[in-house]
């Protein structure tokens, strides 16, 4: 945000996908209009925020791990410690993050979100998924865009149905970055229990809020020509590396993670 320029406005009297997950992770930066929304849902949808939220740090724990330095996370949701930049700057001090979401609460949180080590550097744009363009011009003031960066995008894809053009988003935002670089995407199935994702879908739907749940192929088509890191594309609780070990829990959600050639 430049020196001038209007905050933008919270709307409360429409839910949000930010504040809904906020209620499903048990936050408190929710209004009426989210939690109606959040105790409409199946109590499934509480384990898959936790899943969700679980991947990501497996994720971003093992990319800085592998020496993965920059990260650009859309979709980046009202803080929940610990926050990507507190996960991989544990591990690398000096690594860069850019967070984006299109929630103007959670702008109000960017002050948490941008506390960084003295070292390393975290920023924050208010932007929408839908304006990649937008998103890149900003995280190029903070990010070398010759260098790998993780592009991370958790259980945001299936807010964009496909009417308004998915996979040419993810591609526009994978093709500009380098030989080495990382898509990490988690995202709700319909095919695992269709029964549940139709519920989940219709009661987002009664708050304004489309959603695009998709198949284990429609998934994978996010990583057409990227390299799957094992285990591929599976569901969230089953995806790990180096520590720990897959768990059998019931899960609504793929989640991978892929190299960029």
């Amino acid at each position: 945000m430049t020196a001038g320029t209007p905050k933008p406005q919270v709307d409360t009297g429409k839910p949000h996908p930010a504040r809904v997950y906020d209620w499903l992770l048990g936050g408190k930066d929710h209004y009426e209009v989210d939690r109606l929304v959040g105790e409409r849902l199946p109590p499934e949808s509480k384990d898959g925020a936790r899943q969700n939220r679980a991947f990501m740090h497996r994720a971003a724990a093992w990319l800085s791990g592998t020496g993965v330095t920059q990260f650009l996370d859309i979709g980046t949701g009202i803080p929940t410690e610990p926050n990507l930049h507190q996960i991989v700057q544990a591990s690398v001090p000096a690594a860069r993050v850019v967070y984006a979401d299109n929630d103007p609460i959670v702008l109000r949180h960017a002050e948490a979100l941008l506390v960084s080590t003295p070292t390393g550097s975290t920023d924050y744009i208010q932007a929408d998924v839908r304006d990649p363009q937008e998103i890149l011009r900003h995280a190029r003031t903070t990010l070398d865009f010759d260098r790998p960066i993780a592009l991370s995008l958790i259980a945001l894809m299936h807010f964009v149905p496909d009417d308004q053009a998915p996979y040419d988003i993810v591609s526009s935002l994978v093709d500009v970055l380098p030989s080495g670089s990382y898509l990490v995407l988690s995202h709700a199935a319909s095919d695992i229990v269709p029964e549940l994702s139709d519920k989940v879908v219709a009661e987002y739907a009664k708050g304004g809020i489309r959603l695009g749940f998709r198949t284990h192929a429609g998934v994978s088509r996010f990583f057409d020509g990227l390299e799957l890191i094992d285990p591929g594309l599976v569901t969230a609780p089953a995806w790990f590396k180096d520590t720990d070990a897959p768990t059998a829990e019931m899960s609504g959600i793929y989640a991978g993670v892929a190299r960029i050639p």
